[in-house]
């Protein structure tokens, strides 16, 4: 065994790097290198840097691209979720070859391996205890060493090197639980890593095993509608209240609390009609002719109080003068005399007499009363305005909401090109078509939408997206890479990179079988427990809708506080004939219209091969079929999930 491996320390701290003194894990790694290391190493470098990304690629860059190159870096720190957590981002670029699931981030820049642990000086110890030794053997592969010389003895001779006995693959095993329950851990708690076991669980495929390694069947059980809902419901975040301005951006939000008027509406009594107020003391005393006094405009300020036998001018919404007691219509008086400059009215003549007290009022709070509830928690802000007119009424200038999830919205694959690149299509490639769909469809259901680009087929690129997107949205939307290829990447990006726990990889319909959900543990920036949510839809297009109204939508809801939950159903009738799928519950794109009958019809929109885009065209409904074969003849009956509004049809 080669003795005199280069070995370096990367402190990532911003305490640390003010006073070096804080820093815990520098020296605790250092004596495992040497008591733990089997003589095998030199530290010849400790460092300590803010977590700042071109002070930590300065470092790692000085210590592999010299000719003195280092043979293992280990950086300590930055590997959290938090907005000041910039590890991940600042060495994964720097990476020639990644080694993901190992840990957070690892791999080999030029001739050095580079291995990221936890900022707690607990869990780097134990990561680095766990792995260390494995490692010689991986510095000198990385360094250049002949491989059939490294290998000449087989397994044995390797675990004789590291210190491993083949009589106790217990310890070995005892090893491997260490690296995974401590591997994702950062300052004092624990950050994302799945909460079973693998033997409790299916697993996703491992990367670098290759495709011959890859499974042949899913691992994954199927599951039904139903019970993938409830799952999806099950692990969705409970509402969060938030407070929020009253304004046009509220349409969408659902109230946290019970909104009370602090003011009555009306605040004064008001005319309800253009016309004149008038004093009426007994029944049969309005007719006759009486001068104008004043006028009262639908304007603030002060209003003179009326005498008895004169009357004041008055216009709809104004208020009353003192002392008035009524308001008869302009349609029921004449005009008599004029002020001398014929500019306004002297005298007007009453020609009814059967105007009586209150009448044409609007009484103080007949409207909304002053501490009456007038919007209850759990209340929908719609469009229509209603909600938002009547908090603006009674001068809320803000309210208590649940604050909506932001999705973030990704494709993935290396055939998907942006759908607006200029030129012709090269062969294999594919405009994403997804993407737009996608974000236009959760827009229009009122959450903020984040474009997440598109991510290239490679264990980094994705786990460097998908650990970027963690720290800006709460539910993260991907299509593709989901199925069985050796490039379906999202599951084991998910499971073995970012610690997720994927809680269904295939369902029971037609399209969308290997729709996936996954959660991902999460420590916020004020350091409490949190979660975000992953929905990997299929990468063909009808697929992708049909599964995001199915199973997005209800969990956006869920997470904002909404009473509803998906799509709305209908019954309509068929108006054509549809076989019926032998295995699985079928979602056909279609269009529901309402019938001269009273009735809603729908039919198909044609083809419906989950690759075809253009089954979604014109498309408001999914047509619910029942799985176990058969034929739904047309004039039949099933039920079908809105997503547009529904047309009118001459039937």
């Amino acid at each position: 065994m080669v003795n005199s491996l280069r070995a370096a320390i990367l402190i990532i701290s911003d305490t640390a790097s003010v006073t070096s003194e804080s820093d815990k894990a520098g020296p605790l790694l250092a004596k495992v290198f040497s008591e733990d290391g089997n003589k095998a190493w030199d530290v010849e470098e400790l460092c300590i840097v803010p977590d700042d990304v071109s002070k930590i690629q300065d470092v790692i860059q000085s210590w592999c691209d010299e000719a003195q190159y280092v043979n293992l870096i280990v950086t300590s720190g930055g590997t959290g979720f938090a907005q000041k957590d910039h590890t991940p981002e600042a060495i994964g670029p720097l990476i020639d070859r990644h080694a993901p699931g190992l840990v957070p981030v690892a791999g080999v820049r030029k001739n050095t391996l580079i291995v990221t642990l936890p900022g707690s000086p607990k869990g780097a110890t134990e990561n680095l205890q766990a792995i260390l030794k494995l490692l010689p053997h991986a510095c000198l592969q990385a360094a250049g060493g002949d491989s059939r010389s490294l290998h000449l003895g087989g397994v044995k001779k390797l675990e004789e090197e590291a210190g491993l006995s083949a009589k106790h693959p217990e310890a070995l095993s005892h090893r491997h639980d260490h690296s995974h329950s401590h591997s994702h851990r950062h300052g004092s708690h624990d950050i994302p890593r799945a909460h079973t076991k693998p033997a409790d669980r299916p697993s996703s495929n491992d990367p670098q095993a290759g495709p011959t390694r890859r499974y042949r069947e899913s691992p994954y059980p199927m599951l039904p509608v139903a019970q993938a809902i409830d799952l999806i419901l099950k692990h969705t975040p409970l509402p969060r209240p938030i407070q929020a301005i009253v304004d046009i951006s509220l349409v969408g939000s659902v109230l946290a609390e019970d909104v009370a008027a602090r003011e009555a509406v009306p605040a004064f009594r008001a005319s309800i009609v253009d016309g004149y107020a008038i004093i009426v003391t007994k029944p049969k005393d309005s007719k006759g002719v009486f001068p104008v006094s004043s006028v009262s405009h639908a304007a603030p300020g002060q209003v003179e109080s009326l005498q008895a036998g004169r009357v004041a001018r008055i216009t709809t919404g104004a208020p009353l003068p003192p002392g008035a007691t009524s308001v008869v219509m302009v349609e029921d008086t004449l005009l008599r005399s004029m002020t001398d400059d014929g500019r306004e009215e002297n005298e007007i003549e009453i020609l009814t007499n059967d105007v009586v007290p209150n009448e044409n009022v609007r009484e103080v709070g007949s409207d909304v009363r002053a501490g009456e509830v007038i919007l209850e928690t759990g209340e929908k802000i719609t469009a229509v305005g209603g909600e938002l007119g009547l908090l603006a009424s009674v001068g809320r200038a803000e309210v208590t909401v649940f604050k909506k999830p932001v999705v973030g919205i990704l494709s993935t694959g290396d055939e998907i090109i942006p759908h607006s690149r200029p030129g012709p299509l090269r062969h294999g490639e594919v405009r994403d078509s997804n993407r737009p769909t996608v974000m236009s469809a959760v827009k229009s259901w009122g959450y903020e939408v984040v474009d997440l680009g598109i991510a290239s087929d490679t264990p980094g690129a994705l786990e460097t997206t998908l650990r970027s997107a963690l720290r800006t949205v709460d539910v993260i939307i991907t299509t593709g890479g989901v199925s069985m290829g050796e490039l379906d990447l999202l599951k084991p990006t998910v499971e073995r990179s970012l610690g997720g726990t994927i809680h269904f990889g295939r369902v029971a319909m037609k399209p969308g079988k290997p729709s996936t959900f996954a959660t991902i543990p999460f420590k916020n920036n004020a350091g409490n427990d949190d979660v975000r949510l992953v929905f990997s839809l299929p990468g063909n297009p009808a697929s992708a809708v049909v599964t995001l109204h199915l199973f997005v939508l209800p969990s956006l809801q869920a997470a904002s506080g909404d009473k509803e939950r998906g799509l709305p159903k209908v019954v309509v009738v068929l108006d054509e004939k549809v076989m019926c799928d032998e295995k699985r519950a079928e979602y056909q794109r279609g269009t529901v219209t309402a019938g001269t009958d009273g009735l809603l019809h729908a039919v198909t929109t044609g083809g419906q091969r989950s690759s075809r885009i253009g089954s979604l065209k014109a498309a408001n409904a999914l047509l619910c079929l029942p799985a176990g074969g058969g034929v739904v003849r047309a004039g039949e009956k099933i039920e079908a999930l809105l997503m547009g509004q529904i047309g009118s049809g001459v039937i």
